[in-house]
């Protein structure tokens, strides 16, 4: 039986593009090269597309083939630029592992459903309101979600910093990866809490602390059949948690420590799980995603983010609370690929 042709999407022009080369690294790790046919696609940090053989430490700068995606949905697939000619190269699936800006926002998953290419993952609509934190609380509070109390900033807006409850955390509404995220204890460090949000985005979201744990939940599936890994509690020793900040982040954080399964009582992680289910769900989520939410002192749930492309690296906390549950990340990529080909997850 031939291999399935999967397309491995990743690098990006966004400020998570290492960490997308370190999840599409793991994915190496992990793929059945039995059952599928990897195709590396890395985009490098000026947008160029390459093949490549896969995202080792030399593939941006290496002699990978310049390649685009095919917009003719009757020959789905890469058109490869080979001496002065393009030559077509057939995808049965696209897996993209795209983290932040044109990757996580429905930027890509537009450009695959252009071409008619199936996708893992969330679908343009749930991807561009998740990304937009926003737009995520307010169609989370029309769910009946709890989210922390915010406000929105635009390029042209100004906030009256006394209006403020402190402390709040000031971040780009359409960013990920703690980029551009201050705390702000007192209200003459605003201004500059804000011109550092604005350096990713011209949105700005302001929302109040929330009092409690850190805690996230790794959802797989679609619709009614969702399967929730293990919740995790992210402990702090001091500051705040700023993910993939770290100059080595492989060695650890010098601030906070991941606990997989959460050490939470066991009602607090039913509770966690059914509601990033809820989420997940209300959000038109398919395929994947990372729920983050805070555990306060008396049991409630607030969500913080969902991340619909979640990182895969050997550190990141997505691929250890699914593997807490007994599903490593081989069978995580069997799933997806299975969910995009069946059709579920458009």
């Amino acid at each position: 039986m031939a291999r399935l042709k999967v397309g491995i999407v990743f690098g990006g022009c966004s400020e998570e593009h290492s960490v997308s080369v370190k999840s599409a690294r793991e994915v190496a790790r992990n793929i059945d090269t039995d059952t599928y046919e990897p195709l590396y696609i890395g985009i490098t940090r000026s947008g160029a597309w390459k093949l490549c053989d896969g995202p080792e430490a030399d593939w941006e700068n290496g002699s990978g083939r310049r390649v685009v995606l095919s917009p003719d949905r009757d020959a789905p697939g890469l058109l490869v630029l080979e001496q002065g000619r393009y030559a077509t190269v057939p995808l049965d699936v696209v897996l993209p592992v795209l983290h932040g800006k044109l990757g996580e926002d429905g930027a890509i998953q537009g450009l695959l459903e252009l071409s008619g290419i199936p996708y893992a993952g969330c679908d343009i609509q749930s991807s561009a309101l998740c990304m937009d934190k926003s737009l995520a609380y307010t169609v989370a509070r029309s769910a009946g979600i709890a989210t922390p109390d915010f406000w929105t900033v635009t390029e042209d807006d100004d906030i009256d910093p006394d209006r403020l409850g402190y402390p709040v955390f000031v971040k780009p509404a359409r960013s990920g990866s703690s980029f551009g995220v201050s705390k702000v204890s007192r209200k003459e460090e605003l201004p500059a809490a804000v011109e550092a949000a604005r350096k990713y985005d011209a949105k700005v979201l302001i929302e109040k602390a929330v009092v409690g744990s850190e805690i996230g939940c790794a959802i797989l599936g679609n619709g009614a059949d969702v399967f929730a890994g293990e919740v995790d509690r992210i402990a702090l020793s001091h500051g705040f948690f700023k993910i993939h900040q770290e100059s080595a982040p492989e060695s650890g954080s010098e601030n906070s420590t991941p606990i997989v399964p959460a050490d939470i009582p066991e009602a607090s992680r039913s509770l966690v799980q059914e509601t990033a289910k809820a989420i997940y769900r209300a959000f038109g989520c398919r395929g994947l995603a990372r729920v983050d939410m805070f555990l306060k002192e008396d049991g409630g749930v607030v969500l913080n983010e969902v991340n619909t492309l979640p990182g895969m690296t050997s550190y990141s906390r997505y691929p250890r609370m699914m593997a807490a549950a007994e599903v490593p990340l081989s069978e995580v990529i069997d799933r997806l690929v299975s969910l995009a080909l069946t059709g579920k997850s458009r």
